[in-house]
């Protein structure tokens, strides 16, 4: 019994310090699946803090389905709730806009996408809007 209150107690002292968003200075990645449609592929991004609201970053994904592969290069924007919202610090609800080349055609995507993060460095998140994506995150 004392070993797993130790356990325990060690665990929460580590979740403790979590941090979803730290503002200016901020770096995230993250890979994942991305499901689009009537297909999936691999997913990555990476977003650097400006501020305390607001990252840039660029990322790459590939939707496969029967006809055809589909990869879509691009630039995104985010913009951070996690002070605005008064969240804990382990939660991050952020907007964004991501802009590029999707195969040969300009592509613009739209999403809400939301980080909870269970060590210092180590996270999940998920992303919805024209598509989704979920997977893990790295703190850098």
């Amino acid at each position: 019994m004392k070993k797993l209150l130790l356990t325990m107690g060690l665990l929460a002292g580590v979740l403790s310090y979590a941090q979803a968003w730290k503002g200016a200075g901020d770096q995230k990645a993250q890979a994942g699946i991305n499901v689009w449609g009537f297909g999936t592929g691999p997913t990555a991004s990476y977003d650097y803090g400006l501020s305390n609201l607001i990252s840039v970053g660029g990322g790459a994904n590939v939707y496969f389905n029967e006809d055809e592969d589909n990869p879509f290069i691009f630039g995104r924007i985010g913009f951070h709730l996690q002070e605005a919202l008064a969240l804990p610090s382990e939660i991050d609800v952020y907007p964004g806009l991501n802009i590029g080349v999707a195969g040969r055609n300009f592509g613009l995507g739209v999403y809400l996408g939301a980080r909870y993060f269970f060590t210092e460095n180590w996270g999940a998140f998920i992303e919805a809007g024209n598509n989704g994506s979920f997977g893990v995150s790295y703190s850098f």
